[in-house]
């Protein structure tokens, strides 16, 4: 059983950074960067939930410090997310905001127990087909999530947004040094408070805090009437944390050609659950867009630039709340744009004809189940089940049976997709003999398939002829000797 997280390498890569002026410069300005695509989202999150806009401020600043610490992929950002949202909205609405803290508090135990029964290791049932959909659809979601900042607004919204994307575009290509979407956001904010421009800021998102959080303690019964009331929503902010992390992880190590710790992800992921439930904040996961932000736009790498992020976040929200607030969206917006742009994966419209049709429908599937209901868990599900189905299928259609008539050859993987077509492969009404059916090339793997070789040793024994299985493997002997004396024998060996 994976034991709790070590923080060691946080430490080596936080060290690394101090000693290089050059990465220490870029860490500081990606979290710079990141903090500030994190302020609207985590506010607007906070809203869809009906709850103080604050709590999603205060779950962004914890959740991305501590899983900065505590997990395990450098440069991810964790933070207040659309899908913890969507978990949460009902406890909060239902039951207020006492119940919602503790909710997340015990999904974070949750979480933990989950890391410490290896969860991670179920993302190799995770295609590429599912890995390719999902990245599609973050990236749709994050451009969809633009639009209304883009309909019914002042005409100088859009200049603003042309030019935040010519500035990244430009200084993207001048120098590496400093991001290029920090110098879109300071210039366009410097043009609208200059040309005194009334349009839509952050600040119109939402009040910011004025305060740094404090622990509080929920004040809910200590019942099972209680703990049966929000364990069903727990768990479900449990699982759909734990997926969209892991897979941005995944993500992250696809993009920066490195291997992350995912057990230690995903006891990272509780232990930031935990502290932000007794923080006030709304509880969340990894921030797929803002994590792009960091790693893709500002070149980020380490901790320090996600631990910086929340820090950053907190405190330009406490302390300098009146001019966080005059940055206008259409700054964030060119921003976003930009990530949705570059994160979707536009190598995989150019290969559609040359990929298998089942990898396609997989793709689909995800994409179209992400956007369906907007959560990228659900998407992910909808995909690995559609994966397992795609191979099942393509497994079973490899199986063949050659010979006869009294000596046979199976090849292939038996199982219950597979069973039907093997008790159908036969001539039963040819020969007259004893059938020898020869599986040295064959493996048995449940119990439908013994079912199907005794269904063909039954037909064989109503012809008064009997049935001799050879060849199986010594797996496949013991599993199907086992298995037989509970279905019936019959006469077959």
């Amino acid at each position: 059983m994976p034991g709790p997280p070590s923080t060691a390498g946080a430490a080596t890569s936080v060290r690394a950074a101090l000693r290089s002026p050059r990465l220490l410069t870029r860490e500081v300005l990606g979290g710079l960067v990141t903090a500030f695509a994190l302020i609207p989202e985590s506010l607007s999150f906070a809203i869809v939930a009906g709850l103080d806009p604050r709590m999603g401020l205060y779950a962004a600043f914890t959740m991305a410090c501590a899983a900065a610490v505590f997990g395990g992929r450098p440069g991810m950002v964790s933070g207040a997310a659309g899908s913890v949202a969507l978990v949460v909205f009902p406890v909060a609405r239902d039951h207020g905001v006492d119940y919602l803290l503790a909710t997340v508090i015990l999904g974070g135990a949750m979480q933990l127990l989950l890391a410490a029964v290896g969860v991670a290791r179920l993302m190799r049932f995770v295609s590429r087909s599912v890995m390719v959909g999902f990245v599609n659809a973050l990236a749709i979601l994050i451009f969809t999530a633009q639009l209304p900042q883009l309909i019914d607004v002042p005409w100088p919204v859009y200049p603003l947004v042309a030019a935040g994307l010519v500035i990244i575009a430009v200084a993207g290509r001048l120098t590496k040094a400093f991001p290029a979407p920090l110098a879109s956001i300071l210039l366009v904010t410097l043009a609208v408070v200059s040309l005194g421009l009334d349009v839509p800021t952050v600040g119109d998102q939402g009040r910011l805090p004025d305060a740094f959080p404090v622990p509080v303690i929920p004040h809910i019964p200590v019942t099972l009437g209680a703990l049966a009331t929000i364990a069903p929503y727990a768990l479900a902010l449990a699982l759909v944390g734990l997926m969209e992390s892991l897979l941005t992880a995944r993500l992250v190590d696809d993009l920066t050609d490195t291997r992350s710790n995912q057990t230690r992800e995903a006891w990272g992921q509780g232990i930031a659950n935990i502290i932000t439930g007794f923080f006030g904040g709304m509880g969340g996961c990894a921030m797929i867009g803002q994590t792009m932000v960091n790693v893709k736009q500002a070149g980020a790498r380490t901790r320090l630039s996600a631990f910086l992020a929340g820090a950053f976040l907190i405190a330009l929200s406490v302390l300098l709340g009146q001019w966080v607030g005059a940055i206008p969206m259409a700054a964030l917006v060119a921003v976003m744009l930009v990530v949705a742009a570059t994160t979707f994966d536009w190598h995989s419209l150019r290969t559609l004809a040359l990929m298998p049709r089942s990898e396609t429908v997989v793709m689909a599937l995800t994409v179209l189940g992400t956007l369906a209901t907007r959560n990228l868990a659900v998407g992910v599900i909808v995909g690995v089940l559609a994966s397992m189905v795609a191979f099942a299928r393509r497994v079973a259609l490899i199986v063949s049976v050659t010979g006869g008539p009294e000596r046979y050859e199976v090849s292939g993987q038996l199982f219950f997709a597979s069973s039907g077509e093997l008790v159908e492969a036969f001539d039963y009404g040819a020969g007259t003999g004893a059938v020898t059916i020869d599986l040295a090339r064959a493996a048995v793997w449940d119990t439908t398939a013994v079912a199907a070789l005794e269904a063909v040793a039954e037909r064989y024994r109503r012809r008064g002829r009997r049935v001799s299985f050879t060849g199986l493997d010594a797996v496949s002997a013991r599993f199907v000797a086992r298995l037989r004396a509970a279905l019936g024998e019959g006469g077959a060996d």
